[in-house]
């Protein structure tokens, strides 16, 4: 009998993580391992019989190319192409197809508009993921809102229809989901801006179990303000107390999910830059004090963080073991330079393209403590922060 979605979610999340088996060794859920959980039902064969190719294996991390229409409009009108459909998908083809891209990411996570378009190859945006041994994910969240009574706090809407569109996109190949809520310093926090963050990511990600979906976590501290590291550390580990306070109420089996912190650091206004050593300390301190070892995996964010900035503080906290994953989910940390050599013109796709595999690959080496920054350009570190930046 084919196993209940949460336990296909768990059992992705356990494939993701495993490395590969011996070959003497029979595979899990096989009928020479009685006991074990059957691997996920319905999923594409890559996931469960190629491990090493998933999200959340050594040296692999997340393409986040996420974008809703109007944010994917600015990025694109910054190099002067206009937002239409046609331009969104040419683009995103041109960041799924990249040869070789398998061997740095495990996860693309996909707006809803990308998760049912097809390339100019007639392929599905799914079926090249799969070909590459990308595992293809969904932001399920339907955006910030401002929330009443507060100081310029929002909260994150989209539970409304929630199990029925996780059970339609993973019909269409999703095997992940992401929800993006925010804590603003700057703008208290309220007490009742972290509950709503953290409620609303705990049902949330019952739900994506429910519906055989591996959720990502992302209660997103934003970079806004003026106030020193320890400021950030002070709310960043009350907010994920919160967190996995709701997620236990909700039953939500911590083996399951995806963590997408932002990394402690100071304000982006303070003025006070800090080493990557620095800023791996205080994160690690925060998540050692908040984050079972249950979770499989963390995914950082970039926050607005410059492209070399982000690979740094991530090689940093992977300079001495960690009970999870550390890695990395970015979007244009990975995706910066691609946008400004590209430039909507055919004959720089190929460029456009290396550039994307420069940063990937530098990632990758980051997630394994190896990178060396002595070979990245200037613009690699221009930082690329956005007072109250809208996903």
């Amino acid at each position: 009998r084919p196993a209940p979605p949460r336990a296909r979610a768990i059992s992705l999340v356990r494939a993701l993580l495993a490395p590969p088996p011996l070959p003497s060794e029979p595979r899990p859920g096989s009928r020479a391992s009685p006991g074990a959980l059957a691997p996920p039902q319905r999923l594409t064969p890559i996931l469960p019989c190629a491990p090493q190719n998933a999200i959340a294996t050594a040296g692999k991390g997340i393409l986040a190319m996420d974008e809703s229409n109007g944010t994917c409009g600015k990025r694109l009108d910054s190099i002067g192409v206009e937002n239409t459909e046609a331009n969104r998908r040419e683009y995103r083809e041109l960041l799924l197809s990249t040869p070789g891209l398998g061997e740095y990411i495990g996860g693309a996570i996909l707006f809803e508009e990308t998760l049912y378009q097809s390339g100019s190859d007639g392929a599905t945006f799914v079926d090249t993921l799969n070909k590459q041994g990308i595992i293809p994910g969904i932001k399920v969240d339907k955006g910030l809102v401002p929330m009443s009574n507060s100081n310029g706090e929002s909260w994150c809407q989209g539970l409304d229809g929630l199990s029925e569109r996780c059970a339609e996109y993973y019909k269409q190949g999703a095997r992940f989901a992401k929800w993006r809520s925010v804590v603003n310093i700057a703008a208290g926090p309220s007490d009742k801006a972290l509950f709503d963050c953290a409620y609303g990511l705990a049902r949330y990600a019952a739900i994506c179990q429910e519906n055989g979906l591996v959720p990502i976590v992302e209660p997103e501290i934003l970079l806004d303000g003026e106030h020193d590291i320890d400021t950030t550390l002070e709310i960043a580990s009350k907010t994920w107390a919160q967190v996995f306070k709701c997620l236990a109420d909700q039953d939500v089996m911590f083996e399951g999910i995806l963590l997408k912190p932002s990394m402690v650091t100071p304000g982006a206004d303070s003025g006070t830059k800090l080493a990557p050593e620095v800023i791996a300390d205080y994160t690690l301190k925060m998540l050692n004090r908040r984050v079972p070892p249950a979770v499989p995996g963390i995914m950082f964010l970039s926050g607005g963080q410059s492209e070399m900035e982000s690979t740094l503080n991530l090689n940093a906290m992977n300079q001495t073991p960690n009970p999870w994953h550390v890695s990395f989910s970015y979007a244009r940390a990975l995706q910066n330079s691609v946008l400004k050599t590209w430039q909507g013109l055919e004959e720089n796709k190929k460029a456009a393209q290396d550039a994307l595999m420069v940063r990937a690959k530098a990632n990758s080496a980051a997630q394994l403590g190896k990178y060396d920054a002595s070979g990245e350009s200037a613009e690699a570190a221009q930082g690329m922060y956005e007072k109250g930046y809208t996903y």
